[in-house]
């Protein structure tokens, strides 16, 4: 599962890159169509890349370890006191 989820990313990255090169290509030619290419690739991206994406980078870690509570902020301070910074 995991390695169908890089390919998809992979896969979706490369269209949104696609797309948006050529809706550029395309406005520098003058053609309407472009500005609509542009957008559609970054609606795509947003609502569908980025998702995935951060799916994929978070499964199975802990929030409460990135988070700042009073427990993450007391390690700090002992960290800090602990190696001088």
């Amino acid at each position: 599962m995991f390695a169908l989820r890089q390919k998809i990313i992979k896969y979706l990255f490369f269209v949104v890159l696609l797309g948006l090169i050529v809706g550029f290509i395309l406005i520098n030619r003058g053609n309407s169509a472009g500005s609509l290419v542009v957008g559609f690739s970054v609606l795509v991206k947003v609502f569908v890349l980025m998702p995935i994406f951060l799916y994929h980078r978070w499964n199975g870690k802990k929030l409460k370890d990135y988070t700042l509570t009073k427990e993450n902020f007391d390690k700090m301070r002992k960290y800090s006191k602990e190696n001088k910074f």
